[in-house]
């Protein structure tokens, strides 16, 4: 399943004033897989989200999308690149609808500066939102504020709303935080779907929970990469279980 590099990062680093939060990471993502980024709290899993993700720039190093330097393209533009995010902190807007909510994403991917036109005027998108929501197995909640739904159910209209540009690659930084073994299993499992048809970069706290769905692993440890693998490699890798597992083994 793995085909040509998608992303690459060449001795990656982030410093905030005198603290290295991220020191020299190089990696590289295949097209079609699913690769898991983890390590203990405070391990750089993060900020290296942050860095492949536009969020700020690197203090060193640099990142490849594709075979093209996009180091210092502005965040607002990697929809256009095929590359989506989604965060922690849900951002969806509570007072609006689920679908008004897919429709909005949509509507300002086709005219951006101009998101509160009259939905008659773009036809298709309706759909398009149905077919988003669909995907995520939000449509039976289509007409519910957004505010009112679940902790899981916020996340994962998160992600309708980031599959909105259609992307190649997908970014998600830690999406089962904060979820209900059950919202968790869900979660996993729309995860799963998702990697079926895109590359897909996941961040997770929880070794436990992606091992049996990711095809790579990165672990990372005070802000340098310590191994990288299959997980069946993760799991032999006794420097990983030194400094991961001997507190994190059933986490």
């Amino acid at each position: 399943m793995s085909g040509a590099v998608i992303l690459r990062t060449e001795r990656l680093a982030r410093r905030f004033g005198k603290f290295v939060a991220l020191h020299d990471v190089s990696a590289e993502f295949r097209e079609g897989a699913l690769t898991s980024i983890i390590g203990p709290n405070g391990a750089g899993k993060s900020t290296f989200f942050n860095l492949i993700s536009g969020a700020f720039p690197p203090s060193s190093g640099r990142i490849e999308y594709q075979g093209r330097d996009i180091t210092h393209t502005p965040q607002h533009r990697f929809a256009r690149l095929g590359i989506a995010k989604s965060f922690q902190i849900t951002t969806v807007f509570p007072q609006l609808s689920v679908a008004e909510n897919v429709r909005v994403a949509l509507q300002a991917l086709v005219s951006r500066f101009d998101i509160w036109r009259r939905r008659e005027r773009l036809p298709g998108l309706a759909a398009q939102a149905d077919e988003l929501l669909h995907t995520v197995g939000l449509y039976a909640r289509r007409e519910r504020v957004a505010g009112a739904l679940a902790h899981g159910e916020q996340r994962a209209l998160e992600i309708a709303l980031a599959l909105a540009s259609r992307p190649r690659l997908l970014l998600l930084d830690e999406p089962t935080a904060g979820m209900s073994p059950e919202e968790t299993r869900g979660m996993m499992d729309l995860i799963v779907r998702l990697a079926q048809e895109r590359t897909v970069i996941l961040v997770e706290h929880k070794m436990k929970l992606v091992m049996g769905i990711s095809d790579r692993l990165l672990v990372l440890h005070q802000g340098t990469l310590l191994a990288e693998g299959t997980p069946a490699e993760i799991r032999a890798n006794e420097t990983v279980r030194r400094v991961y597992l001997g507190s994190h083994a059933h986490a």
